[in-house]
């Protein structure tokens, strides 16, 4: 089959049998030399045991699959070819900051596809609306989008032949997707998340990345990173200064060449290997920032709201030891650590609606009723993440009867789920007697 690539390559494939055969012959048992090229002699390797009839290509998958060029699984020598997965307000932004940086870098290819879910807005479809016009009108009016940004509903079509996909969409919407985005990308394509969220294991009982839901949807070899930081989209967008932490153990070259597809004048992106760490500190700073909402929506000030501040960022720490391995104190004076939860407190969806919960609570609604209304009412067809997280995180302290040691968590939850009264939130709000530190 042939492939417009950097070269094009000319792959000879035989049927699986008499394939096998061959490797027999050869004494091939985990690495062969099989491709034919025009242009040059690729080097693929197996990770382990014979070549199976179901690694060959299909009707549906245009590439040789599992394969490793060099030692590195996430390395390939055609142009990067970029796929974000997602177009609402921060895909839309961070669309801005990629398309640009692609169109400028001899590694990338220039158009770069975005998946968009199909709307109706003022009579037009949404992609043309964007593909014509340059901007998303419905999650981020006012700004426009660069022209190589390509906006594609068909998800298998916006995906084919990826090397990097950049997720960013509600983690609850992503399962579905993921079957049929596997089957059309790149055979050395790689992951980054931007979703702020946790899965949980309801075997295991233990809370998941979701970047590592997301590798396992995949083949074994797939890496999938993260970008976390203090990044409120509306002001991405607006290009005012903000950092961003890359975590991501993709192996040179390719840690930086992705640090590099984010990172701008404006965007400055710094990288680290603590995946773990950077990723669930985007998720649990949504939980402090509805705390941090019950704060403003009691009209309490600026010294109880850093109270609160210093105290999830506590949980925080201890809730990414108890849990995760490798875990790294740098990552937490980083912008996924810190600086995110200090800008979602103040900022953001999560604390605006958490406001809004506090000052509606009362209403005679259930607490999962009131939430559903504040979240049509205030996001314009965005999902909140802070609730599904508290949920996520408090499920997991009860599986190993931890509860006790994150009394802010505790708190959270009790008010968002429980009919807790909002000014408890102070209860949450703990210190340590002397000599004691849960850290």
């Amino acid at each position: 089959q042939t492939r417009n690539l950097r070269y094009k390559h000319v792959y000879a494939v035989c049927d699986s049998d008499s394939f096998n055969n061959y490797l027999k012959r050869q004494d091939l048992l985990s690495n062969f030399q099989v491709i034919i090229s025009l242009k040059k002699l690729l080097l693929f390797s197996m990770s382990s045991g014979m070549f199976k009839s179901d690694a060959l290509p299909n009707s549906e998958s245009p590439y040789v699959r599992p394969s490793m060029m060099s030692e590195n699984p996430q390395y390939h020598d055609t142009l990067e070819k970029i796929c974000i997965i997602g177009s609402g307000n921060w895909g839309s932004t961070i669309s801005m900051i990629v398309g640009e940086n692609a169109a400028g870098y001899e590694e990338c290819e220039n158009c770069v596809n975005m998946w968009v879910y199909e709307e109706q807005v003022d009579g037009r479809k949404l992609t043309d609306i964007i593909n014509t016009d340059h901007e998303n009108i419905k999650y981020l009016p006012g700004h426009k989008i660069p022209t190589n940004v390509v906006a594609v509903s068909d998800l298998r079509k916006a995906a084919e032949g990826a090397t990097l996909l950049i997720f960013v969409l509600p983690h609850q919407f992503l399962p579905p997707l993921l079957a049929q985005i596997r089957e059309v990308v790149h055979p050395s394509c790689r992951g980054v998340s931007l979703i702020k969220g946790l899965d949980f294991d309801e075997i295991s009982s233990r809370p998941t990345l979701i970047s590592e839901s997301i590798a396992s949807n995949f083949w074994p070899g797939f890496q999938c990173g993260v970008l976390m930081g203090a990044n409120v989209a509306s002001e991405v967008a607006n290009g005012e200064l903000c950092e961003s932490t890359l975590g991501s153990c993709f192996g040179e070259p390719l840690d930086e060449q992705t640090r590099r597809i984010f990172d701008a004048p404006t965007f400055r992106v710094q990288h680290v290997f603590d995946v773990a760490g950077a990723e669930v500190c985007g998720a649990l700073k949504n939980v402090v920032a509805l705390g941090a909402g019950f704060v403003d929506g009691l009209g309490l000030g600026g010294n109880t709201k850093a109270a609160l501040i210093r105290v999830g960022l506590r949980e925080m720490i201890r809730f990414c030891r108890l849990f995760f391995k490798g875990i790294k104190d740098d990552t937490f004076t980083q912008s996924c650590g810190m600086a995110d939860l200090i800008t979602t407190c103040y900022g953001g969806r999560n604390r605006k609606c958490a406001e809004a919960f506090a000052r509606g609570q009362g209403s005679g609604e259930s607490c999962q009723e009131q939430w559903t209304d504040i979240e049509a009412k205030l996001l314009n067809g965005q999902k909140m993440q802070g609730t599904l997280s508290a949920k996520e995180a408090y499920a997991a302290l009860c599986s190993v009867d931890k509860l006790h040691d994150f009394p802010l968590i505790r708190t959270i939850h009790e008010i968002a789920f429980d009919g807790k009264p909002v000014k408890s939130i102070v209860d949450g709000i703990s210190v340590e007697r002397s000599g004691r530190s849960n850290l």
